[in-house]
This record gives C-alpha cells, structure tokens and sequence, in this order.
C-alpha cells in the first residue's frame, strides 16, 4: 500500500503569479519554491469573484458563490455547506485551517468598525478562544480582519510570532530604493 501524501493548500489576497522566486529571479522564496517544485501548483486558476471570502470559500466547497451563499465580504459561509476539510476527515487525514478565513463576520467593537461587521456574529472573546471544529476542519487558528481592525492577535505579524514565526523578518531583503 503507498503512502498517503501530505496535502497544503497555501493561498494568498492579492498575489500576481512573477511574486514567486521560481517566476521572478530577482525575488528569493527558496521553501515555496521547493514547495512548489514538489507538488502542484495551479497556473490557469480562475477565481469566481474579485473578493476574499467567496473565493476562499469556493476553494473549500467546489461550489460558486451563488451555491455556497457567502456572495460578498461581509456575508456568511453557510454553516450546513459541505467542504474540503469534511472529505479529507473522512478520508483519515488530520486538518487545520490557519490564517486568515473570514467565513463568518465579525461584530462590530466599540472603535473598530469593519466592513464585516453584523450583530449577528460572534465577537472577538468567541474567536480568540475557538479553535475548532469549524467548516469541515478539526483544529483551526484564525486571524481575523486587518490591520487596522481588531482580531484575535491584532496584525496578522503579530499574530505569525505569536504562533511560533518569530524569524519572520530575516527573509525580507532591505529596502533598495527606486530606480
């Protein structure tokens, strides 16, 4: 019998495809690169809307917006949807979701008004504690909202060396200027 692989799913807001090392010489990723170079990596992906949350929310239910209900920031994955995370659990796999998901909004907190706040949701102490099952995923650590808006570690820096990403910085080359 052959050994199961190990499967990681790494995406990012905003990421133009020459912002990798192994697709632009002059920038340095030398573990996403290997990363890369040792799986699969999706070159002609198309996203089913220009915003964060139904795009994420597609890539773990294989289902458009329209299907899966969260059509907008601000909008709410339906919770009864199936996902990724439920097929590889039943598949024996171990799963976590780590960063930044932004299924469910957040409620709005007295001097952080969000574009993903409605009273409806949980707020901030709920977040800061959970840590799963949530969509599908055993174990999860989410980073909530941006820099300027109050979440579970307050910028998503800070939120990297509190979960054991200290040396984060040594990969940065300095800033050279404009030419």
């Amino acid at each position: 019998m052959s050994e199961r692989p190990n499967v990681l799913l790494i995406t990012s807001d905003q990421q133009h495809w020459n912002t990798l090392g192994r697709s632009n010489p002059e920038i340095h990723t030398p573990n996403l690169d290997r990363l890369a170079e040792q799986g699969t990596t999706f070159t002609r992906a198309y996203v089913p809307n220009p915003t964060c949350t139904p795009t994420r929310a597609s890539i773990i239910t294989g289902q458009y917006p329209s299907q899966h209900g969260a059509y907008s920031l601000g909008t709410k994955l339906m919770e009864d949807v199936h996902t990724v995370g439920e097929d590889f659990s039943d598949a024996g796999y171990r799963t976590a979701l780590v960063g930044k998901a932004h299924f469910q909004p957040l409620r709005e907190v007295d001097g952080y008004t969000s574009l993903e706040s409605y009273p409806i949701m949980q707020d901030l102490d709920f977040w800061r504690d959970f840590h799963g099952p949530f969509y599908g995923f055993e174990h999860v650590e989410l980073a909530r909202n941006h820099a300027d808006e109050a979440h579970v570690g307050q910028h998503y820096a800070i939120w990297m060396e509190e979960n054991g990403c200290h040396n984060w910085r040594d990969y940065f080359r300095p800033p050279t200027g404009n030419n």
